[in-house]
């Protein structure tokens, strides 16, 4: 599996069983822009800065509604979440995507703006890799997500929503999140198969991708 950062919280996984793209945005968030193209495109939610799927070739498969679906040898779930604290009154519903390819599970958070209960975290069940909002504002800040890795207990974290250089918009920065962890490492791209996890929980930050 690999891993590549845009921004924000758009990723590109690439498996054997095809491409993901995560949450794509359009150029008013502030990031550089390149030629996309994917097998699969997962959305979060329905917000601008998220849902645009206009940006990614090669028709796609969109995947914006909660649900379990088995697509080219692999299995995505997405499960029902809030983008808020209020029960979806401020911001609206939120949807988390687990992607399991190659004997890895992968968690993609979206916007979550919640602690997540025991009993969700019960039915998400095992998580490899976990794509992390961390700047708050929209999302859960500091706090809540290093709450969240207690409680999933990740082999390897990924901050994503955070504040950067490109963003048009105000968030935490992620030191913020990583300042808690003695571990850190800041790598261009993850390139990781199911026997290279470590065993202790490893803090990844990703470079968006400039050029």
């Amino acid at each position: 599996m690999f891993i590549k950062w845009f921004g924000h919280a758009s990723f590109q996984i690439d498996t054997a069983a095809g491409r993901i793209i995560t949450d794509p945005f359009n150029a008013k968030l502030g990031y550089p822009m390149f030629p996309r193209e994917a097998d699969i495109v997962t959305v979060s939610h329905q917000h601008w800065d998220h849902n645009a799927v206009e940006s990614v070739s090669g028709s796609p498969r969109v995947l914006a509604e909660s649900g379990l679906y088995k697509l080219n040898g692999m299995v995505i779930q997405g499960f029902p979440a809030f983008h808020d604290k209020k029960a979806g009154l401020e911001r609206g519903c939120n949807i988390i995507f687990k992607i399991s390819a190659e004997e890895i599970s992968l968690l993609h958070l979206g916007d979550l703006g919640h602690m997540l209960s025991q009993e969700m975290a019960e039915a998400i069940g095992s998580v490899d890799i976990l794509l992390l909002p961390v700047g708050g504002k929209y999302t859960v800040g500091a706090d809540e997500a290093c709450d969240i890795v207690r409680l999933l207990q990740p082999r390897i974290v990924i901050p994503m929503h955070f504040q950067t250089p490109h963003l048009s918009f105000p968030l935490a920065p992620v030191e913020e999140f990583t300042s808690r962890f003695e571990r850190v490492l800041k790598l261009p791209g993850l390139e990781i198969s199911s026997q290279d996890l470590p065993d202790e929980t490893q803090v990844i930050v990703l470079d968006y991708l400039l050029s």
